[in-house]
């Protein structure tokens, strides 16, 4: 025996007659269907015509002044109702978002620099604002490889800003980037000086697939402005593992001071400043316009601009508490 599989196209449905066809079933009257719906007699008529030629059956024939539910009718109303129901049930509980007892999956793209530094605080403010979701953190290789945030999967990237089409953006906090060295490294005091860095050998950070990013080619067209050139001794995918090469050798790493001050709280390293003034990273919030309105995500993103909008990179290991924030930017 043979089954036959036929595939019904979705798109090619229109949910609002079924909902029609659910209803009229329901009272079996068009006119007491139309009252219940506001909408005309013959636009039920309509639909129950199109409902009809849909799934090639009568659906309800005429029985005394009333109508009667065919064999087909009466196995499908109690499949539409529930599905009507559950599609209800739905759309009710997004009007009625309880962060408290929400169990979202939400996830947050970003670097590592962002993972050690602001993820831990963002994790413990939205363990007590959505004490049932789960947080899930992602890196930007995943950011890319899933085809950015227009391909799904993503509620929220922490990162250099981005000016994609249909991206929305919110500033969160300036961090400066310093250098990294082992604490008794023999040519390097408290500042990276102009004459040691023909004697010094640096380690580069390559994030993005293992390739520069945006961040790397702002430090290097900053350094080339100075006249500075580094001789890059080691390539690696992340700032911890700058750190650990850096507290092992005598190697120069490059990374934003809030990881560095985090990092160097477990490592034997310490923060020098750089010969080139204002050199750092605006760090923004990111997110699509398909997840604007989605409650959960909002409030993953108020938790976020709530927990880092405004804080100074600090030079110990204390963070510095945030300055009052606004909004999302509508």
């Amino acid at each position: 025996m043979i089954d036959v599989i036929i595939v019904v196209n979705l798109s090619a449905i229109d949910l609002n007659l079924l909902h029609v066809l659910a209803v009229t079933l329901e009272e079996r009257s068009a006119t007491r269907a139309a009252r219940r719906l506001g909408v005309t007699q013959s636009a039920v008529s309509n639909a129950l015509a199109r409902a009809r030629e849909l799934l090639g059956d009568p659906l309800l024939v005429r029985d005394g002044r009333g109508m009667a539910p065919t064999p087909v009718a009466e196995e499908l109303l109690p499949e539409l109702a529930a599905a009507m129901g559950q599609l209800r049930a739905a759309i009710e509980h997004r009007r009625a978002f309880d962060p408290r007892t929400s169990t979202r999956e939400l996830t947050l793209a970003c670097a590592d620099n962002s993972q050690i530094a602001d993820v831990p605080p963002v994790a413990a403010a939205l363990a007590r604002e959505m004490p049932l979701a789960r947080l899930r953190v992602v890196s930007i290789d995943y950011l890319v490889a899933a085809g950015g945030m227009s391909a799904g999967g993503i509620d929220v990237v922490i990162g250099l800003r981005k000016r994609d089409p249909g991206l929305r953006v919110a500033p969160l906090y300036r961090d400066p980037t310093v250098g990294v060295v082992r604490h008794d490294h023999p040519i390097v005091r408290q500042r990276l000086t102009r004459g040691s860095f023909p004697r010094l050998g640096f380690i580069d950070v390559h994030i993005p697939l293992g390739r520069p990013g945006r961040g790397h080619a702002m430090v290097e067209q900053a350094l080339r402005a100075q006249g500075l050139v580094r001789r890059i001794a080691l390539v690696v995918p992340g700032f911890a593992a700058a750190a650990m090469a850096a507290a092992g050798s005598d190697l120069v790493a490059f990374m934003p001071r809030r990881v560095a001050v985090a990092l160097g709280s477990h490592l034997a390293v310490r923060i020098v400043e750089l010969p080139v003034e204002d050199l750092g990273h605006e760090m923004w919030l990111a997110w699509h316009e398909r997840t604007h309105k989605d409650p959960a995500a909002a409030c993953l993103r108020r938790v976020i601009q709530e927990t880092l909008r405004g804080v100074d990179a600090p030079s110990s290991g204390a963070m510095v508490r945030p300055d009052p924030v606004r909004p999302d930017p509508g």
